[in-house]
């Protein structure tokens, strides 16, 4: 069996972290690669390392000194070596660094050190060989990672090894350093686990798995046990805080288990992310003792809303609304629609101040017989497996809002069975979440 691990910010802030990593890793020898993000914040102060480094950069490019900045950087990574006793020569590294960034270097290949020191540390902790991601991860000269030759690259680079990749960049074909974006140290842990075929995908971070609402609004929410890929792709659209969503798609496409795990907690469970899961007889199980597998929400839309008599079977006019945000690079995120009329549900942040030129075309190319704005919008989610096909749930959801004062304003269900979709006026986002939360979870 393998695994591959990736272990975020949080969890590799300091000396502390890292002996909880190798606590970890020791337990299992199935787990044979790691991936590391660059050092975060300290028990959520003081400032990421990445950030740091973008900030040094910002100060080249100003002709401002960088050493102050600099040294913060340096200290992290000289406490993480005393702390841990380690004999690699990092402060020659750290020196060889500062140098090129007075010469000039990239911001790419700048900021991606914070990942390749870190993996530089802990590979010498682990006893494990240090493999850079320049070796392997490999980009198109558009930007986008070549699979095939990144995967052929680590299959033969890391096959019978134990290793340590650092996370968030790889190389363009000419050589030089590109990052992925903020959270890519996810993608890369994700592409490792599909490129090695790895039996599961552990993601360790600073939560028990993915909590089944926010909870900076519900009170200790419960963790999801397990969810399909799916769930976990509506409930990250919908506004939950889960992983980057590129970082899905590689073991998603193998069929490889994820699981969300917590570094300070490591004999949770956490969450378990499959491809499929289903009960004895073959059908979509449930989350355990719910119809529901989790409530996310968003706040920040707009609702327009177009009339027209006949507006259903005149053909066209769907596609002339939606041609229109289009124009204005406005992307409609839900459409609910009657036979007269139709609603437009957009962020408010993408309409921006283009509303009334939207509202201009709308009127000279459609002719609506009357034109709605709803601002202030929120929406809020209950996502489950085959949930909206059962029986008597929406009602018990509807119910449930009407009963704890929450005026419903829109009503949505996605065709793959998998949500149940409200339009809430901001002011009622809150009290819809937690009032859902608890009486059907």
């Amino acid at each position: 069996m393998l695994k591959v691990l990736k272990f975020g910010g949080s969890s590799v802030a300091d000396a502390a972290h890292f002996k909880r990593i190798k606590s970890i890793v020791e337990s299992d020898s199935a787990r044979s690669v790691v991936v590391v993000s660059a050092p975060g914040k300290m028990n959520g102060t003081g400032h990421k390392v990445t950030d740091l480094l973008y900030l040094c950069h910002a100060h080249i490019k100003y002709g401002v000194s960088f050493d102050e900045i600099f040294r913060q950087v340096e200290e992290r990574y000289l406490n993480i070596k005393k702390g841990c006793g380690l004999q690699t020569d990092i402060e020659s590294e750290l020196a060889a660094l500062k140098e090129r960034m007075r010469e000039g270097l990239s911001e790419d290949e700048l900021v991606s050190r914070g990942e390749y020191f870190t993996a530089k540390l802990m590979a010498d902790f682990l006893g494990f060989a240090f493999l850079d991601a320049a070796l392997w991860l490999k980009f198109s000269y558009d930007g986008k990672i070549d699979l095939k030759k990144s995967y052929d690259a680590l299959s033969k680079l890391a096959a019978g090894r134990k290793v340590v990749i650092p996370g968030f960049y790889g190389v363009m074909p000419d050589g030089k350093i590109k990052t992925l974006t903020r959270g890519g140290s996810d993608v890369t842990g994700a592409l490792a686990a599909a490129a090695l075929d790895a039996d599961v995908y552990e993601n360790w971070t600073d939560v028990s798995g993915i909590l089944m609402a926010d909870p900076r609004i519900v009170k200790d929410p419960r963790p999801i046990e397990r969810a399909t890929y799916s769930e976990l792709r509506e409930l990250s659209y919908i506004g939950a805080k889960v992983l980057h969503e590129d970082a899905v798609f590689p073991v998603k496409d193998k069929g490889i288990p994820l699981n969300i795990r917590n570094i300070d907690d490591p004999d949770s469970p956490g969450t378990l992310i499959l491809d499929e899961i289903c009960d004895e007889n073959g059908e979509a199980s449930p989350q355990e003792g719910n119809f529901i597998t989790g409530i996310a929400g968003r706040k920040g839309y707009t609702v327009i809303t177009i009339s027209k008599p006949g507006m259903s079977s005149t053909p066209g006019v769907l596609l002339n609304m939606l041609q229109i945000l289009a124009a204005h690079d406005v992307n409609v995120e839900y459409l609910p629609n009657g036979i007269d009329c139709a609603s437009f549900v957009v962020s408010t942040e993408k309409l921006g101040g283009g509303l009334y030129s939207i509202l201009g075309e709308v009127e000279k190319q459609i002719e609506p017989t009357d034109i709605k704005i709803t601002e202030n919008m929120a929406v809020v989610a209950a996502v489950g497996r085959k949930m909206a096909f059962r029986p008597g749930i929406s009602a018990k959801l509807f119910g449930v809002l009407g009963d704890n004062g929450v005026n419903i304003r829109m009503i949505t269900q996605g065709p793959e069975e998998l949500n149940i979709i409200v339009g809430v006026e901001e002011k009622d986002f809150e009290q819809a979440i937690r009032a859902l939360y608890e009486s059907c979870i």
